[in-house]
């Protein structure tokens, strides 16, 4: 792995480690306590990317000259069908912890990333933009690619998606980011294009955000519309029979 690799993986734990100081910090500047979190990952996650961003030029600039890297059509047509990839393999995965491993639904760290979208909205843009993009390029590009060089599709896939759990902190779904991870490495060696995987990250975030973060007071409205129509309809029926 070349030194500007290591850079960046530098410049992604000191990023990740900068929470502390920077709650710290911004706590000394009365800001509510709610909103710190999604404040300080605004910042330091767009520091982290410009800095990685810089890292990578060389190979921003030498994309064209990678072996087998497929066309843009292709690229598109594997962005949109990875997206529906890594849906399925959530869901596969949710199913064998549900059933088999007696795992409930539902992640702790996802509750908790919500609740700092509804404290400081413009998280979202963290959540569902610029976390996914350094993810590719630290777990895939980076972490993946090296490993990838040593070992199988299987072991690199496993071991990157290990470590991209483990940064996630959410040890209980160890199978469904194992899942995501893998497919996310499938896409980028299939088109040899980290742009590829990048946007199905993306994709997946952007839906998760609307869904439990823009929607989540209308969703919750229509929930309870149905269930005072299916009331209505049962007490319907119980009258006419």
């Amino acid at each position: 792995m070349n030194k500007r690799y290591w850079w960046i993986l530098i410049t992604y734990t000191l990023m990740q480690f900068s929470a502390v100081p920077g709650v710290l910090l911004l706590r000394e500047l009365d800001i509510p306590l709610e909103r710190i979190p999604g404040i300080w990952s605004m910042f330091s996650f767009t520091t982290g990317l410009l800095i990685i961003v810089l890292l990578l030029l060389p190979e921003i600039r030498n994309r064209h000259d990678v072996e087998g890297r497929s066309s843009r059509g292709e690229a598109v047509r594997w962005s949109i069908i990875g997206v529906f990839f890594v849906f399925a393999a959530q869901y596969a995965a949710a199913l064998i912890e549900m059933f088999l491993l007696g795992i409930e639904p539902g992640s702790e760290n996802t509750e908790t990333i919500v609740e700092f979208a509804k404290a400081f909205p413009a998280f979202i843009l963290v959540i569902s933009v610029i976390g996914p993009i350094l993810e590719e390029i630290v777990f895939r590009l980076v972490v993946f690619g090296a490993l990838y060089k040593r070992f199988n599709f299987w072991i690199s896939g496993i071991l990157s998606s290990l470590i991209f759990a483990a940064v996630h902190m959410d040890f209980t779904h160890l199978l469904v980011y194992t899942a995501m991870g893998l497919v996310f490495a499938y896409l980028y060696v299939k088109t040899k294009r980290i742009l590829v995987p990048i946007i199905a990250h993306v994709a997946i975030n952007l839906f998760v955000s609307i869904v439990n973060v823009l929607l989540a007071d209308q969703i919750e409205d229509w929930m309870e519309q149905l269930e005072q129509l299916e009331q209505q309809t049962s007490l319907i029926i119980g009258g006419l029979l």
